[in-house]
């Protein structure tokens, strides 16, 4: 597939006589932010340690643009970078001797490239700082520099927010989308911030008990207006709205001074217009989407580890 960057194939991984990946089978698209969701034990780290050969494969296949892990493993691993848990750096170094020091590990890194990923992070003003001042997002942004050095196609980040303030996991997300979008670098993020995810991803798959249960387009998910969705509406007199709606929509919940009821979106103006010439006074209109928290937890159910 042309259009792939990675690809997994039915992927095993047994410790002893347990199996800990079951099977995984999935594709990250070239220049897409990939979100791996799973709750604690689930696998996910497990399965980025395979994709960056940190850990073998029991049985299996991944492909990174075309080349093996398992049999080429020096020409595939070279379109990878990848931040596992958190980056290493040197506190007593500045930003800018961390890139140098690293980049004298990589054939052929010259100065022009350092200072391209030092704009792509937008790290300017600081990269002459000790690295040992930096904040966490700073070290993040740092850490993110380190892994474009080599121009890989994939980037693979596990907990890239993990720890930050909600203005560093802003920053964070920028970056990523920015990465994805102008330089077409496939980025897969590991994470349990759910609502981060959902704004910083094209598609998301969720891992459990060591198996793919599901993978989400979230974009094709938000575009679509067949879906079911709740809405809010404040109207008065409120037990008389019921009444009148009641029939047509059974799934309607009477609030203390609202009402929630499950409709396809386009219905809306009709039950407004029905309420409205039945007296009925409308102050507030509100739809509800379902979060991905939701979905997430429906599909993994209440209790998530086995």
């Amino acid at each position: 597939m042309t259009n792939a960057a990675m690809q997994l194939k039915n992927v095993k991984k047994r410790i002893g006589k347990k199996e800990i990946i079951k099977g995984l089978s999935f594709d990250i698209k070239k220049g897409e932010v990939f979100g791996f969701l799973g709750p604690n034990g689930a696998g996910k780290t497990t399965t980025i340690r395979m994709m960056v050969g940190l850990m073998s494969i029991t049985e299996g296949e991944i492909l990174i643009q075309g080349k093996s892990i398992k049999t080429n493993f020096k020409e595939a691993i070279q379109e990878v970078g990848g931040i596992v848990e958190n980056p290493e750096l040197y506190p007593f170094m500045s930003g800018w001797q961390n890139l140098k020091h690293f980049a004298r590990m990589i054939p052929n890194i010259k100065e022009e490239r350092i200072k391209e990923v030092i704009s792509l992070v937008g790290l300017e003003k600081a990269i002459h700082e000790k690295a040992g001042r930096y904040s966490l997002g700073m070290r993040q942004r740092l850490g993110i520099a380190q892994a474009l050095l080599h121009n890989p196609s994939i980037l693979i980040l596990d907990e890239p927010t993990n720890g930050l303030d909600p203005a560093g996991i802003r920053e964070i997300r920028q970056y990523i989308r920015n990465l994805a979008e102008k330089e077409q670098v496939s980025v897969i993020v590991s994470s349990h911030l759910l609502s981060e995810i959902e704004l910083m991803c094209d598609r998301i798959g969720v891992i459990k008990n060591g198996s793919l249960i599901a993978i989400q387009d979230i974009k094709e998910e938000s575009q679509n207006n067949e879906q079911i969705t709740v809405v809010k509406l404040v109207a008065t007199p409120l037990e008389q709205a019921v009444n009148i709606l009641k029939n047509d929509y059974p799934n309607i919940t009477q609030k203390e001074n609202h009402l929630l009821l499950e409709v396809v979106r386009e219905e809306i103006p009709a039950i407004l217009k029905l309420l409205l010439n039945q007296d009925i006074a409308v102050y507030e209109v509100e739809t509800m989407r379902t979060t991905l928290e939701d979905k997430f937890f429906d599909l993994i159910g209440e209790n998530v580890i086995e």
